[in-house]
């Protein structure tokens, strides 16, 4: 979990530094009043002036100073604390792995760790200076009772109504500020969606539809964007009346105590310039704005931080040929069951087809095989070890998965082959045995190829995460991931899959009946059951079956 205050302190040497310049710029601005007015009684009196104004240039060049610093590190802050937090989010997306994300849309959690970690990250600085900027109003208040009780009383009264005008703006403000970095991610998710099934958008000639659905949040993001300047605009008039009463009234009675004799001259002017100095509380508004879209991004933020990652055990896994045991396996989510007591000894070294009607639960069973998401009961074991006992990296070595649509990572197409980039004779011999190689060979810079400018279809780029799974040690779950193949390619990759020299256990997601032909054993899935484990020749009998198949 992360607060607003861990979010604050990580500015560490920054905030600070911060706080010295607010400090050195209050004291400025509290100085510069009572040095001006000892100018004006001494210009008043003919004598003694000039080292005052000396004075009072020295303050004002050191106050420019301090703001210039204060400007520095301030930037360096925010940009150090949103690197952090990326950091952090990116972490907690990565690990938490499909079933931790399951609950956000991709584009509201791009819009999470980019534009709300960077309003995130003025929590250091935006506290800082509010706390800071409350320090010329509580001195001013002093100074007046230096030099006299009445102006004291008098500024006292005005600051009451400016700080009940802040207090109302920054109470208003929170809310609105969470609604519209919500409807903000909202409108991302949609466009991150609709831009991944552009071609069917294009293709089905609903693109002004698709249009109308993800701006039809603007009217809201509109909404609450009007309801934050009006807060804005209200506290901002509010503080525009309050303020020159403030002056009014100690300028009044000022005033009466100059002609009484109470005060100089240059103490009536020091005493409008505090005036003017708590009246300047209403312009507090723009960082109580910040303060409000920072706890906003803090709470956004905290709530990617809070997905769970995915746990790993620290066992090795033994010597064995791929044996995988599906003990009492069910996985419910949404009140939906997906598999429902799935009992399987599989023997290892052999080639397993998955197959059944659409929504039986074979990808869930392939996720679940290969430790993508962890059954709601019952437990599935690797050669005898419970798979969430395993280390990440044991795993991940001895369990490879691809898929029907595969995400390829990395800046060229051997990359994308071998992310670890182990050495260039396994990238070559996994994309041989997956006849990838036939086609990166034709690319303009072959393996070194851009993967952003390679041009691939739907085929091929199943064959190259076909190949990034290959090296895999033990355990070969294919999800679909030859249907995009032609029927020759497909032939010959079935063959290399059955031919395995390497006597790998391959459990194979199909719908082709080819492929569960030339697999030792077939699982017939029904509405997350096993309704029948046999080879295909076996079923073929069962009109049911056939008409899997279509």
């Amino acid at each position: 979990m992360i607060t607003f205050g861990e979010v604050a302190k990580h500015g560490r040497g920054w905030l600070p530094l911060i706080g010295v310049n607010a400090l050195i710029g209050s004291a400025v601005t509290l100085a510069l009043p009572t040095i001006l007015g000892r100018s004006v009684d001494a210009i008043v009196a003919g004598t003694g002036y000039t080292r005052w104004l000396v004075v009072a240039a020295a303050l004002i060049g050191l106050g420019i100073a301090a703001s210039i610093v204060d400007a520095f590190a301030g930037a360096a802050c925010v940009a150090e604390t949103t690197a952090w937090l990326r950091h952090r989010l990116v972490r907690h997306v990565v690990r938490g792995g499909p079933g931790g994300t399951r609950d956000f849309e991709t584009g509201d959690l791009v819009t999470r760790v980019s534009a709300n970690a960077t309003d995130a990250a003025q929590a250091g600085p935006a506290a800082v200076t509010a706390i800071a900027a409350i320090a010329p109003p509580l001195g001013s208040l002093v100074l007046l009772a230096v030099i006299d009780p009445w102006l004291a009383a008098a500024f006292f009264g005005g600051v009451l109504l400016v700080v009940l005008v802040l207090w109302t703006f920054a109470k208003r403000t929170a809310d609105v500020s969470l609604a519209y970095q919500e409807t903000q991610g909202r409108i991302a998710a949609l466009l991150s969606e609709s831009l991944t099934g552009i071609r069917t958008i294009t293709a089905a000639g609903t693109t002004e539809r698709e249009e109308g659905r993800i701006l039809g949040l603007l009217p809201e993001l509109h909404r609450n964007g009007v309801v934050t300047w009006r807060i804005l605009a209200r506290s901002g008039a509010q503080a525009a009346v309050v303020g020159p009463l403030v002056l009014v009234a100690v300028l009044a009675v000022g005033g009466l105590q100059l002609v009484a004799g109470n005060i100089t001259a240059g103490e009536l002017f020091a005493a409008s310039q505090y005036a003017v100095l708590g009246a300047g509380l209403g312009n507090l508004t723009g960082v109580l704005g910040e303060l409000a879209r920072a706890k906003a991004g803090v709470q956004r933020s905290a709530e990617v931080i809070a997905i769970e990652p995915v746990a790993h055990g620290t066992l090795a896994l033994p010597a064995g040929p791929g044996q995988l045991t599906f003990d009492g396996v069910s996985v419910v989510a949404d009140g939906n069951v997906l598999l429902d007591n799935v009992n399987l000894d599989l023997p290892g070294g052999i080639t397993i087809a998955v197959v059944g009607p659409s929504g039986a639960g074979k990808s869930v069973f392939a996720a679940v095989a290969a430790r993508l998401r962890d059954p709601s009961t019952g437990q599935v074991s690797l050669d005898g070890v419970p798979l969430q006992a395993v280390s990440r990296r044991a795993l991940r070595s001895a369990v490879g998965c691809a898929f029907e649509r595969p995400q390829l990572v990395g800046r060229t197409v051997g990359e994308a082959i071998d992310p670890h980039a182990v050495s260039p004779v396994r990238t070559l011999a996994a994309a041989r045995a997956t006849h990838a190689h036939d086609f990166v060979s034709r690319l303009p810079d072959g393996y070194f190829t851009s993967l952003r400018k390679a041009p691939m279809s739907g085929g091929e780029r199943q064959r190259l995460g076909l190949a990034r799974a290959w090296p895999a040690g033990r355990l070969l779950v294919l999800d679909d991931a030859t249907s995009s193949l032609d029927t020759a390619t497909e032939r010959q990759i079935s063959r290399t899959l059955t031919e395995d020299r390497h006597h790998r256990t391959r459990l194979i997601v199909t719908h082709r009946p080819a492929t569960a032909a030339r697999a030792d054993l077939v699982i017939w899935l029904d509405h997350g059951q096993v309704r029948a484990i046999a080879p295909h020749a076996d079923l073929w009998h069962d009109t049911s079956y056939r008409a899997v198949f279509g």
